[in-house]
């Protein structure tokens, strides 16, 4: 599973290097590319291995279009779903339309969220991070079964 925060630069035609950690991560993947997609509720972008991303489009493609709310959530994530696959050097070509969606510029944040990646724009990532860490998560919000656990 994916964990842990890399700091990595985009070049200029938008490509990323995976860092060797993800990548050793990645090998345990029975398909080997990656999809690509938007975050419906941050202004980053979600990077799943393509077998965990197999499962989740199933999922999406069950949901009813006729209801507007899921419709969206379809619009979003599989319109903006593009396959990579990492060159020889590991990096990924990041579609023009999610950079612009995530406002990425040079600087990145790719962080582990267990099944999948998180692609931060830096100065974006920051300022969620400060907003993060000036409010104290309230217990009521999470699920019965995480307010039990002991850290």
């Amino acid at each position: 599973m994916f964990r842990g925060m890399h700091h990595i630069n985009l070049d200029a035609k938008g490509r990323l290097a995976i860092p060797s950690k993800v990548r050793e991560v990645l090998e345990g993947f029975s398909a080997s590319g990656l999809v690509v997609t938007v975050d419906s509720q941050d202004r980053c972008l979600m990077v799943y291995p393509l077998s965990e991303w197999e499962g989740i489009e199933a999922l999406l493609n069950k949901l009813p279009t006729l209801n507007p709310a899921p419709r969206q959530l379809k619009r979003l994530l599989l319109g903006y779903a593009t396959e990579c696959e990492p060159d020889g050097s590991g990096r990924i070509l990041i579609s023009a339309a999610c950079r612009e969606y995530a406002n990425l510029s040079k600087e990145c944040v790719l962080m582990g969220q267990g099944n999948k990646l998180e692609l931060w724009d830096k100065a974006s990532w920051e300022a969620r991070e400060a907003e993060y860490l000036s409010q104290p998560v309230s217990l009521e919000d999470l699920p019965d079964d995480v307010q039990g656990l002991s850290l």
